[in-house]
């Protein structure tokens, strides 16, 4: 399958994964739930970032992945 994550979308997805991280981190003793939710959000834009696809872009056609001018 190809890519539709871009290198530039791809890296703000991995500062948004890890400051969700942290905030996570500092509410774990407080909010458990908000903070579990946060691993998980983070951790699917990780998942996003790495592999390149996104499934919700597929979904609204959306691409951020330049074409290759070849």
């Amino acid at each position: 399958m190809e890519k539709n994550v871009g290198k530039k979308d791809a890296m703000i997805r991995i500062i948004l994964a890890l400051v969700s991280v942290a905030i996570g981190v500092v509410l774990l003793n407080v909010q458990r739930e908000v903070s579990i939710g946060l691993f998980i959000f983070s951790g699917m834009l990780l998942v996003t970032s790495i592999v390149g696809r996104c499934g919700l872009y597929k979904l609204f056609g959306i691409n951020t992945c330049p074409i290759d001018s070849k």
